[in-house]
C-alpha cells in the first residue's frame, strides 16, 4: 500500500527539494536513465492524444497569424500548455518511480 502524504507535507517535501545543491544527484540519476524516462513522457503524451488533430490545430493557427505579436503570443501559449502537460506527467513519473524503488528495497 502506498504511503499518503497530507498537502503539507508535499508542500515541505517541495520546499525541500527546491534547493539547487539537492537536485544534483537527482539531476544526475535522471540524465543517466534519461531514455526510458522520456520513453515514459512520449507514451503518455501519445496515450493522451496531446499532440493530435487538435494541437495540429492550434499549431496551424498559431502559425497562420498575421501579425507576428499574435503569432508570437500563440506560439508562446502553445509552449507554456506543453512544458506544463510534460511537467505534471514528469512530476507522476518521479512519484511512481519512487514508490517503486521504496517497494523494492522493502
Amino acid at each position: 500500500m502506498r504511503p499518503r502524504y497530507s498537502d503539507a507535507a508535499v508542500e515541505a517535501a517541495v520546499e525541500a527539494i527546491s534547493d539547487p545543491a539537492r537536485l544534483e544527484e537527482a539531476q544526475r540519476l535522471v540524465g543517466a536513465n534519461a531514455p526510458g524516462i522520456q520513453r515514459i513522457l512520449n507514451e503518455a503524451l501519445h496515450a493522451a492524444d496531446w499532440f493530435g488533430s487538435a494541437h495540429q490545430a492550434a499549431v496551424l493557427e498559431a502559425a497562420g497569424k498575421p501579425a507576428v505579436d499574435d503569432r508570437m503570443a500563440a506560439v508562446r501559449t502553445l509552449i507554456a500548455e506543453e512544458t506544463n502537460v510534460s511537467m505534471l506527467i514528469g512530476v507522476a513519473v518521479g512519484y511512481e518511480l519512487a514508490h517503486e524503488l521504496m517497494q523494492r528495497e522493502d
